[in-house]
């Protein structure tokens, strides 16, 4: 049987250049990530909040090899970086809480975390 490549350029670049920056700084959390992504699409991870904010602690880096969905809360602040985001999930992730000024989080592409982190260290991958 053939091996299918993805039809999306921007996800062939993006499976190049992890494979690419895995090997040159020996960082083997970028080669899975590129695993995840090379599968079928209804593989992909899709995580809500009430698991992100389950499984994290306040200023903690987390990877989503998938989207980011809405269902639940986060009640810290984190840096979450997702392949897609729902609509509803950014704007609970990247609001202020009136008064209380939570200082909350980030929502940035793979692509933005893997150039401030090449060696990938200190950052949770959630599935």
């Amino acid at each position: 049987m053939r091996r299918r490549r993805k039809t999306n350029p921007q996800l062939n670049k993006l499976i190049g250049d992890l494979k690419r920056i895995a090997r040159e700084n020996s960082a083997p959390l970028w080669k899975d990530i590129a695993k995840r992504l090379e599968k079928p699409r209804r593989n992909y991870a899709a995580v809500n909040l009430s698991k992100i904010n389950r499984y994290s602690a306040p200023n903690d880096t987390i990877l989503v090899p998938g989207k980011v969905l809405s269902s639940g809360t986060i009640e810290k602040p984190v840096t979450v970086a997702a392949l897609g985001f729902s609509k509803k999930a950014f704007e609970k992730i990247c609001k202020c809480e009136e008064g209380a000024e939570k200082g909350a989080g980030k929502c940035i592409s793979i692509e933005e975390l893997v150039k401030n982190n090449p060696k990938g260290s200190g950052v949770k991958i959630i599935v």
